[in-house]
């Protein structure tokens, strides 16, 4: 039995870790990645422990000596410098050397006659350093430390038994023969787009906002640089492939196609491609090619929209038949979500007897997109495909493209939205397109950033989406659609934007939460300048996200107390305070509201009755105010406050 296996120490409660090391945990490249743990030994040696990490690939660990916080409780923080996959895990032994030294002082302090055995002990642990140290500068020096202590008295021996330069050295060749390991937990390192981002979603074949003709891709960089002019970074595209003919639908989901209209590019699949493949009215491989270097080089990215559905003019109903639901007459399904129908589409089959090769099909059409140089990819209703599906998607695109981010896009059950968070989607659409009332946006957000989802669920978030206009946008007043933009971009560091919310665009379809002429069926007659829009608003909270660290961050968002219901007060703050925000937004698109909030002082680094000047990023207004009770008054046509700490 080896010295490892006679150990008996216990290694508990590690956090953070999901499902018990099953999943890994996320973090963004440089992020602090803290590790507690409860560390249990018998006896009363003297135990340390070790946080131990590497990057995939790494042979060798690194390490850092980990806190000991009282009743076995441990603490240990590290960092990663690589995207990709890490690991990490916990070591604990018997430091031999303290456990001497400890017991050494405690017999001198108390008087104890005749300690040359105990000086003896001490000198063979010396011995034995040095031995580990051999053919290294260290060994000579350690024989020396080991002769002095040998020659020493009693008290000459206390002195060495505390000499730092010591003490360094046999913490460096420490005998960690008594040790205790756990099974290493990994961990998913992310880019920093990970969890800071603005994205700007719109339909290339709507970007010169023509109702009566198509745009192209060479058509598209005046709708990027207006996005970029109003400080988004990201651009996203619904599908971008050639769209079916068959049961091709019309305006409003008309079962009724009229000539001209130019279907639903979530129905994927004509005569000149599938998923490989550009549809031919936005231009040819050769201008998507081109229009991805024009958004790169506006420092910018693009994001492609994910849709695994097939028209039946896809080339895989002809090649895979058996890919689809044959219905008992032969035919094969069109997809459905009573009481809605798509009859412009047919759902895969997933668990059919050929699901291994339609897997493997999916797969290679994101390398085959990761290759041209996507880099993110929005993933349409991934909770109706199987989630083991997706582990083995993500996981095999990573491998080869490690910098590739994935959006869940699964307004579905919360437990079914985390497990695809775990099993490898970087982010995740929220419900905060619902959430509209102070109290259940408080519990959301500290749900999303407070509690054990954090670790590996980002939230981003979307006032609206091209298939979801909300009830309280339905008919709104332009102030809703100012308070619900403040919201979006400083609750959450990643967020998406559907084009048309700039315009204040709020037209329903009767009795449903949907666009009226939505322009997932026709091209959409826009001005991109119409009188209302609130696109100066966009610019200046986006401004305030790029120059502020701390609206750049995830989990420190913190929510206060503001005497009013139609307030909602809250703080982001950096590490190190170098950033500090106090924000507070006017959720009634109606009236004037004001109230006493409350300042939290110490989160702040101020003390208590001290007074301070704040100022508003989005007026340049400063206020002195004082202590932890404070005044604020919101104008509905000016819903927020973005207040800096000088």
């Amino acid at each position: 039995m080896s010295p490892k296996q006679l150990t008996t120490a216990f290694i508990e409660n590690v956090r953070p870790a999901l499902d018990s090391g099953r999943y890994p945990i996320k973090r963004i490249v440089g992020e602090p990645l803290v590790v507690e743990a409860d560390l249990l030994k018998d006896g009363h040696d003297v135990t340390v422990a070790f946080l131990k990490w590497r990057c995939e690939g790494e042979k060798a660990w690194r390490e850092t000596a980990m806190e000991h916080l009282g009743n076995d409780h441990w603490r240990g923080v590290c960092s990663f410098d690589t995207i990709g996959l890490g690991e990490f895990t916990i070591e604990v032994y018997t430091e031999r050397w303290l456990t001497w030294q400890h017991e050494y002082l405690k017999k001198f302090d108390a008087g104890v006659p005749n300690l040359a055995l105990e000086i003896e002990e001490g000198a063979r642990l010396i011995d034995a350093a040095a031995q580990r140290a051999k053919k290294t500068a260290d060994a000579p020096r350690l024989k020396e430390f080991a002769a002095a202590l040998r020659a020493g008295s009693t008290a000459e021996v206390r002195a060495l038994a505390v000499d730092p330069q010591l003490q360094v050295l046999m913490t460096a060749y420490a005998d960690r023969d008594l040790t205790c390991e756990m099974e290493p937990h990994r961990v998913r390192v992310d880019r920093e787009a990970a969890r800071f981002g603005a994205w700007y979603e719109f339909f290339p074949r709507s970007a010169e906002g023509h109702a009566d003709r198509g745009s192209t891709f060479r058509d598209c960089l005046p709708r990027i640089d207006a996005a970029k002019a109003m400080g988004f970074d990201t651009i996203y595209f619904p599908p971008i492939h050639p769209i079916g003919f068959k049961n091709r639908k019309g305006r409003n989901n008309s079962t009724t196609c009229e000539p001209g209209d130019p279907g639903v590019p979530y129905a994927i699949g004509a005569p000149s491609g599938g998923h490989y493949a550009i549809e031919p009215a936005l231009g040819t491989m050769k201008d998507f090619e081109w229009l991805l270097k024009e958004i790169r080089k506006r420092d910018m990215e693009l994001v492609l929209d994910f849709a695994i559905n097939c028209s039946p003019d896809h080339p895989y109903v002809k090649e895979h038949p058996d890919w689809f639901h044959v219905r008992p007459d032969g035919s094969i399904k069109f997809a459905e979500n009573p009481p809605k129908k798509y009859e412009d589409i047919y759902p895969l089959n997933w668990t059919c007897p050929d699901w291994k090769a339609l897997w493997s099909e999916m797969r290679d059409v994101l390398l085959f997109w990761a290759g041209k140089g996507v880099r993110i990819f929005r993933v349409d209703n991934p909770h109706t495909k199987p989630i083991a599906m997706w582990e083995f998607i993500i996981e095999a695109v990573q491998k080869q493209f490690p910098d590739v981010i994935f959006l869940s896009e699964a307004f579905t059950r919360p437990r079914l939205m985390q497990a695809l968070a775990k099993v490898g989607f970087t982010q995740s659409y929220t419900y905060f397109t619902w959430r509209t009332q102070k109290a259940e946006l408080i519990q959301y957000f500290e749900e999303l950033t407070q509690s054990p989802v954090k670790e590996y669920m980002r939230g981003n978030i979307f006032p609206n989406t091209p298939d979801i206009l909300p009830w309280h946008l339905q008919r709104a007043p332009r102030n809703t659609f100012l308070h619900r933009f403040a919201l979006t971009a400083t609750l959450s560091p990643i967020y998406g934007m559907y084009s048309g919310f700039e315009l204040c665009e709020n037209e329903p379809f009767p009795g449903k939460e949907e666009y009226w002429d939505s322009e997932k069926y026709h091209y959409k007659g826009r001005d991109w300048n119409a009188p209302g829009n609130i696109i100066d608003w966009v610019t200046c909270l986006n401004g305030i996200r790029r120059s502020e660290r701390a609206l750049q961050l995830y989990d420190n968002l913190r929510f206060h107390r503001a005497d009013n219901d139609q307030i909602l007060f809250y703080s982001k703050v950096t590490p190190s305070r170098d950033s500090r925000l106090l924000i507070a937004v006017n959720l009634d698109s109606h009236h004037y509201q004001s109230c006493q909030v409350e300042v939290p002082l110490e989160h702040l680094g101020l003390e208590e009755n001290a007074s301070y000047r704040v100022r508003d990023l989005i007026t340049g207004e400063s206020y002195e105010w004082r202590g932890r009770w404070n005044y604020i008054g919101l104008r509905p046509d000016c819903p927020a406050h973005v207040l800096s700490l000088a």
